[in-house]
């Protein structure tokens, strides 16, 4: 019997050594898969929110552009509000869902990051595709504009915090500048001309309040998605939102601008591209970046003052450089103003930098 018990304990502490080892492997097997699963959710969430929001912001101003046409709404007043403004909605929609998860600095992230890629990529790859024709109102009305409502976000945000009076002050500046843009183009019918040029199907779009009331939805709905992913991603990372919304939301939101400018310059209407940054990176101001603000106080990321908004203004800046000194040339060869494909590379080459340092800063560059 002694005998036996021994050999039966042997036997069971035997069994439950190899039980525990086996346990344990196969705990060990599980985590990184479970940790996979969850991380190929989050990228798909990200990656189908982003295509989600681009097709379902096209429906939205399709369908609320068609309704304003049937109410009797001019097309001046439509191009102003809804097709302007519209064009920033995935960007809007994200910052508002940021903002309400808590995740304001993702918010900022998204409007910085995406005037910083609308320039340095957008505008950077349109103009190695095709020269862009400038015309006079880009230096003399667009971007003074832009530069302008662009130091004046600096200076709301140069105390570190983005609340409800800096969230104010950015809509009544977007107030003015449709204002101001309304005016000019009723005085050169630019506008009108462009919306029955580029929107016509807009303006005959069938089932306007379907694809007005579902866009809106989609919109909600993937822009939740979005900023999920996002969220989950930059936890897991153990990187800040303020990179993701810099990156992965910035650079995707700004796809359908990229499409859209690669089109025009192949087409022969690279000067489109230009008109498209200048808007888009006006609204991302005023209408994006106050979002976080209006919803709760908001204490900048440190890196957003030291780093992302004096790559902006600088950027900002060359462009306005560019055309200057473009101009400039035109007018002593007594030529057709035309940014050529070395700016391009320029902007590229600061493009690059720029997202260098932020892998540098991360510390996956090490």
């Amino acid at each position: 019997m002694l005998r036996f018990s021994s050999v039966g304990c042997i036997m069971t502490t035997d069994c439950n050594v190899k039980y525990t080892s086996i346990h344990s492997a196969l705990r060990k097997l599980k985590q990184p898969s479970s940790g996979s699963l969850h991380m190929m959710l989050n990228i798909a969430a990200i990656v189908i929110g982003i295509m989600i929001l681009i097709w379902s912001s096209d429906q939205f101003v399709e369908g609320a552009a068609s309704i304003a046409r049937k109410l009797g709404v001019s097309q001046l007043i439509i191009g102003m509000t809804i097709v302007s403004i519209g064009t920033s909605a995935p960007e809007i929609v994200v910052s508002v869902m940021a903002a309400l998860d808590g995740a304001g600095n993702l918010a900022v992230g998204n409007a910085l990051g995406s005037n910083i890629a609308n320039i340095s990529l957008v505008l950077g790859i349109t103009l190695l595709v095709a020269p862009l024709l400038l015309r006079s109102s880009y230096l003399n009305r667009e971007f003074p504009l832009l530069f302008g409502v662009t130091v004046i976000g600096a200076i709301l945000v140069v105390d570190g915090e983005l609340d409800l009076f800096d969230g104010l002050v950015l809509l009544a500046c977007l107030a003015l500048a449709l204002t101001k843009m309304a005016r000019d183009a009723q005085q050169d019918n630019l506008i009108a001309e462009e919306l029955t040029a580029d929107h016509a199907a807009e303006m005959s779009a069938s089932y306007p309040w379907l694809r007005f009331i579902g866009g809106a939805l989609l919109l909600v709905a993937s822009s939740r998605a979005l900023v999920w992913g996002a969220a989950n991603i930059a936890d897991t990372l153990g990187v800040s939102e303020l990179i993701i919304g810099l990156t992965i939301i910035a650079i995707g939101t700004s796809l359908p601008e990229l499409a859209a400018s690669v089109a025009s310059a192949k087409k022969g209407h690279a000067e489109i591209a230009l008109g498209n940054v200048l808007g888009s990176n006006l609204f991302n101001l005023l209408a994006v970046l106050p979002i976080p603000g209006l919803l709760a106080p908001l204490v900048l990321d440190t890196s957003v003052l030291t780093r992302d908004y004096p790559v902006m203004l600088a950027l900002t800046a060359l462009l306005g450089l560019a055309l200057y000194l473009t101009f400039r040339q035109a007018r002593a060869q007594q030529k057709p103003p035309i940014m050529g494909r070395v700016w391009g590379v320029i902007l590229l080459l600061c493009s690059v930098c720029y997202y260098t340092a932020l892998i540098i800063d991360t510390g996956y560059g090490l």
